[in-house]
């Protein structure tokens, strides 16, 4: 991975592994606890690609295992988000561009309950059976509302600021429509609202009515 990508992941996990820890742990919500972490990985899978995803999901997971209150083996959420990183990764898109939020949606929701399967089976293996006393299914509706609900404040967001570290042409291309594709694909998916259409558009009659207003001026004069 390059230098800016692995500056960036590092710190966007630490980051979303403090607020995690530090707050959304301590809000004491029924069932499971929004995972930002989770979010995170996501968010860069869907820009690095398979590769990147699986290798700052296995860091992050890591981090995660690690990270106090941990009650777990070390090792053992790396596994998960190393898997679902790798699957994130794959459902980037060939282009780049979000036109719309079903796809990232639908990644969030699988994520979600994907990692909380994933997490329940590796400690059945090794003999926590946690999730099995607080009740699976509860667990999974949970983790897949609240991730669903936090996705969009979080995952167009760090989608833009990788692609700026990234240098992608997307980013930097001074085009309002590109470098809000991203967030305008996902928060106005759902609304029928499209932002970059309607810039454009109102660029389009702006120009048109400059030239009909040359047009008359230069008639005047002839006159």
């Amino acid at each position: 991975m390059r230098f800016n990508r692995m500056l960036l992941s590092v710190t966007l996990v630490v980051v979303a592994l403090v607020i995690q820890v530090s707050v959304l742990a301590r809000l004491h919500l029924p069932g499971a606890v929004p995972d930002l972490v989770l979010l995170t990985v996501l968010a860069l899978a869907l820009v690095y690609g398979h590769v990147g995803g699986a290798l700052i999901g296995f860091g992050a997971g890591l981090l995660s295992d690690l990270a106090p209150p941990a009650d777990h083996a070390a090792g053992r959420y790396a596994l998960v988000l190393c898997v679902v990183g790798y699957l994130a990764g794959l459902a980037k898109p060939e282009n780049g561009r979000l036109k719309s939020a079903t796809g990232p949606m639908i990644v969030v929701v699988a994520a979600a309950i994907g990692s909380t399967v994933l997490y329940a089976g590796v400690g059945a293996l090794v003999g926590d059976t946690a999730a099995r006393h607080v009740g699976l299914s509860s667990l999974l509706a949970t983790a897949a509302l609240y991730d669903l609900l936090l996705a969009p404040f979080v995952v167009p967001v760090l989608m833009a600021l990788a692609r700026r570290a990234e240098n992608d042409p997307l980013a930097d291309g001074g085009s309002a429509s590109k470098t809000a594709d991203v967030s305008s694909g996902w928060l106005s998916s759902g609304t029928g609202l499209r932002i970059g259409s309607q810039r454009s558009g109102l660029r389009v009659k702006a120009a048109k009515a400059r030239v009909a207003r040359a047009g008359r001026i230069k008639g005047v004069k002839r006159l």
